[in-house]
């Protein structure tokens, strides 16, 4: 479909939809507080879906004031520890679409349910206008007993699910997710949340990458010696230990995030933005990708007694929550191959932190050295390399040029942009794609399964002990473990 076909596609389904309710199951949870409320409330504060309608459910003990009270406190409370200073937004008074928001939260409902239970979420549903947009923001296993509970009772037609990642735990698990969410509704109704893909991300990389004919031809391995992509971060575990200590840097980022990071970067060229071009290329990059021999390519460590800035941090062992015996990594590093003609031979280390310093969020993709330097020339040659910012989003090109006062000696510089924001946070920019039918920056289900392939040769070695976990001191660079 032509792109101007589809988005008269999209306002077409906006339009005939009229009013829908999302549904958030896990809204007294600390993710919706954190990230799914803000981004709603920053999304409904532009002045679009004036007719949403929001219905809570939760494990705790709530009463629809006090289920309001928060709604009021998200909407425009100052952002999170974990939301970082490009993310951040004003309050929402002066906005377009503040009455929206008073509405929403005068009219907003919540009812304390064991959302596993057929018959609660039954009566949850009756609260429901349609059409309805499930959000799951629950773990795993939840979601997929919540998704067998819906199977007993059916669902309204046109329905969507979001659902949070991880996707599974596991391969099998994906694959089984995947199996229960087929009998419920079609993929294209199915949006798998990755804040990562926040359409200003996805677009940045797409455009700089196909919109620029300098860097395309050279974008192989060919040309390319290496590509790392990191997130460090100086956070620790911030009392997240009923989650994380479950999951880990490797299950939690890597698997996730930055194997899609990996995917947009690496991808051939798509016909259209269109959802069904850039998930298919995506996919077919994903399905090329292998980790290296664990043994040899991939580090796990975690973070032991330090200080990051002026905060003391105990051993993460000792955190409040964590079990020393899981042996939970917080510190990930794995190297991988992408077995196709453009990328065949260069290795993509991608690595994960916390708790270190200093932060280093970027995709560092660095050429080869130029065969053979003309004699005359001093300094020393360095490997043109391109930095891509991934918070705060920016790029920077480092370049080899004739110095200043000697036009024979080689000095470094750095040409640098930054790439233009977004109007919404990651979380904003998603729901807007799923209320809008759009599954454009939804990780599809195929490709769900295939981060999961990609990463169990790693899961296996590490839970046989066949790579050491090593450790770090907290506010260090991670280097050392």
């Amino acid at each position: 479909m032509p792109v101007a076909a589809e988005v008269v596609s999209r306002t077409e389904v906006r339009k005939a939809e009229g009013t829908r309710t999302l549904l958030v199951l896990g809204g007294s949870g600390d993710l919706a507080g954190r990230l799914l409320l803000p981004g709603l409330g920053r999304l409904l504060a532009t002045g679009i879906h004036p007719d949403l309608r929001l219905v809570g459910a939760g494990v705790d003990d709530w009463d629809d004031e006090q289920w309001r009270a928060r709604l009021r406190e998200v909407f425009v409370a100052q952002p999170s520890i974990e939301m970082a200073p490009w993310e951040q937004f004003a309050p929402l008074e002066e906005e377009p679409g503040r009455d929206t928001l008073r509405r929403l939260e005068e009219e907003s409902v919540y009812l304390q349910a064991d959302v596993t239970d057929p018959l609660e979420l039954r009566r949850l549903l009756s609260l429901c206008d349609g059409p309805i947009v499930i959000y799951f923001a629950l773990p795993p296993a939840i979601t997929e007993q919540a998704c067998l509970a819906l199977q007993e009772i059916g669902l309204p037609e046109g329905t969507r699910l979001i659902i949070e990642k991880p996707f599974g735990t596991d391969l099998e698990s994906a694959r089984r997710l995947n199996e229960v969410v087929a009998g419920l509704v079609p993929e294209d109704q199915v949006h798998r949340v990755d804040h990562f893909l926040g359409k200003s991300t996805v677009l940045n990389i797409l455009g700089f990458r196909f919109a620029n004919r300098i860097f395309e031809p050279v974008w192989n391995a060919t040309h390319v010696e290496r590509v790392d992509i990191v997130y460090d971060e100086d956070l620790a575990l911030e009392g997240r230990a009923r989650y994380y200590d479950r999951s880990g840097a490797l299950r939690d980022m890597i698997q996730s995030h930055l194997l899609q990071v990996l995917a947009l970067i690496t991808m051939d060229p798509p016909t259209t933005l269109g959802e069904r071009d850039v998930r298919d290329r995506i996919a077919e990059v994903l399905r090329a990708t292998r980790a290296g021999d664990p043994e040899i390519y991939s580090r796990r460590a975690r973070y032991g007694a330090g200080q990051v800035g002026a905060r003391d941090l105990p051993a993460y062992a000792e955190e409040p929550g964590v079990d020393p015996e899981r042996g939970t990594e917080t510190l990930a590093e794995v190297t991988f191959f992408i077995d196709s003609w453009r990328w065949k031979g260069v290795p993509f280390t991608l690595r994960s932190a916390k708790g270190v310093s200093p932060t280093r969020k970027e995709a560092l993709v660095t050429f080869k050295p130029v065969p053979h330097l003309p004699l005359g020339l001093t300094g020393t040659s360095q490997p043109t390399r391109l930095r891509i910012g991934l918070g705060p989003e920016c790029l920077d090109l480092e370049l080899d040029v004739n110095g200043t006062g000697d036009p024979w000696s080689l000095d470094r510089v750095i040409l640098s942009t930054s790439f233009g924001e977004g109007d919404l946070p990651a979380y904003g920019e998603v729901l807007a794609g799923v209320l809008e039918a759009d599954p454009l920056l939804s990780v599809r289900g195929d490709v769900a399964e295939e981060c999961w392939r990609i990463v169990e040769p790693v899961l296996a070695a590490w839970s046989e002990g066949r790579v050491a976990l090593g450790e770090y001191p907290a506010g260090s660079d991670g280097s050392s473990g």
